[in-house]
């Protein structure tokens, strides 16, 4: 096979608008609202959740800008991989293309634990594991298949999984205050810890918004990425900010904030407590869903990463194969699935979660620098933009000093967890300098970006 005819197998269908962009997003984070969130009223009590939901939400907010202008002018695969690639080398890249797939690996292992945890609670004797390795086999054959498929389907299962909530929030009759079962003052408990149990809650506010920087991931298969990336992101990020406040509002009305706190799925628990079957069923279906659409989307992004890394001769290039038919990264997907089953058959999901979060964390902290790095090396005019971050280099302090902060949160309960993480990276450095490194192909490795770019200010 002849050089270009090897590139042009490589490359991933463009079948992707902004409404599989959004349905990319918003399905993986959705999950959040529906579990793990409400960790932050253990930590920080009822006002402190409140208070780190939208501590995050600006971070999450600066992180979208950051992420869409870089995103918007890198039209490949590997989302914030990609970016280090032509930005910070391969060592920084390697790392961070490994940090998001263990990011989304472990999210998508949790999502199927909380499906076993649903269908354990209507029946004691149902065993969880096999609707694990069924739901998880399921989703990756739909990756397998096809990419635009699979986020449709995705879009329609968020879209139901996210109107739920509000069904919710209806039932509570919270517009007639004679007459709503909202019980805000007796049941939540305010900041019982002070300002350091909000500190405590950032790591778990994290999960409202976890997921929404892997639309980038998808750059390469949208029909216009200066287009799709930044409307279906940013109209996804309104969406996650509108649904995390009333999450918050109607579980802290309808679920004593000692309950509260300790639920695996806090939604389908404020369910439970209107006493309202129809509404208990909605919220089951919408539980449900929204799990399957945050493992879908993590399927979809984790390949993404580790083909990228592939094709970069980064690691092994075997997982570099596109499917002749399908046009996906197959046998990324397929690699990927066994490590996955063995995160969910552990049943640890605290420590899944934990893993998850640092992972993308330390991806966080990537970002705040390669937006400083981006906009010296190609100042505004230097290069066209799909779409412009405002107010430069305000979104990159604020992302470093929360993601910084949360970090200092999460080490004060989880310090062997975070002090293991960063180990496992520094092997995995160790690794690639001393054994990976002369594989690549350091020629190739940046070809692509010196065809489409100027060459940068001062090097």
């Amino acid at each position: 096979m002849s050089d270009s005819a090897s590139v042009q197998e490589q490359h991933l269908s463009k079948v992707l608008g902004p409404m599989h962009i959004w349905a990319l997003g918003v399905g993986i984070v959705l999950v959040g609202e529906f579990m793990g969130w409400n960790f932050t009223v253990a930590k920080g009590g009822s006002l402190g959740a409140i208070i780190a939901c939208w501590i995050i939400g600006i971070l999450y907010i600066s992180l979208v800008m950051i992420n869409t202008e870089i995103g918007s002018v890198i039209p490949e695969a590997g989302g914030q991989y990609a970016m280090a690639k032509y930005l910070l080398g391969p060592l920084a890249a390697f790392n961070i293309g490994l940090m998001l797939v263990f990011e989304y690996v472990m999210l998508e292992a949790a999502d199927a634990l909380v499906v076993g945890a649903i269908l354990e609670s209507i029946n004691p004797e149902i065993q969880s594991l096999p609707f694990v390795i069924l739901t998880l086999l399921l989703l990756t054959y739909l990756n397998y298949r096809g990419v635009y498929a699979t986020l449709t389907l995705n879009f329609f299962i968020t879209a139901i999984a996210f109107v739920t909530i509000f069904v919710l929030l209806f039932s509570t009759k919270f517009y007639i205050p004679s007459q709503t079962i909202l019980h805000l003052s007796q049941l939540t408990n305010g900041l019982p810890y002070g300002w350091i149990g909000v500190l405590a809650a950032l790591q778990f506010g994290i999960w409202f918004y976890l997921g929404i920087e892997g639309t980038a991931l998808a750059a390469e298969e949208c029909r216009s990425t200066a287009r799709s990336l930044p409307m279906g992101t940013l109209i996804g990020m309104v969406t996650l900010l509108v649904g995390a406040t009333v999450t918050w509002f109607v579980c802290s009305g309808l679920v004593e904030a000692g309950s509260l706190g300790e639920s695996v799925y806090p939604l389908y628990e404020a369910a439970l407590s209107t006493n309202m079957s129809g509404v208990i069923v909605v919220m089951f279906i919408g539980t449900i869903l929204a799990c399957m659409a945050s493992a879908n989307g993590c399927i979809n992004d984790a390949s993404r990463a580790w083909f990228s890394m592939s094709r970069d001769t980064l690691i092994p290039d075997a997982f570099s194969a596109v499917h002749p038919r399908y046009k996906t990264p197959y046998r990324a997907i397929l690699f990927l699935l066994p490590i996955s089953l063995a995160f969910g058959y552990t049943g640890l999901l605290d420590q899944v979660i934990t893993f998850s979060i640092l992972s993308a964390l330390l991806v966080y902290l990537f970002m705040g620098y390669m937006m400083f790095k981006f906009r010296k090396m190609y100042p505004m005019g230097s290069i066209e933009r799909g779409y412009v971050a405002p107010w430069h280099p305000i979104p990159a302090v604020i992302l470093v000093i929360l993601t910084l902060a949360t970090l200092g949160g999460m080490y004060f309960g989880y310090w062997v967890n975070v002090l293991a993480g960063l180990l496992f990276y520094f092997l995995a450095s160790l690794w690639f300098t001393l054994h990976r490194y002369k594989f690549v192909d350091t020629k190739a490795f940046l070809q692509a970006g010196a065809n489409r770019w100027p060459r940068p200010h001062g090097y």
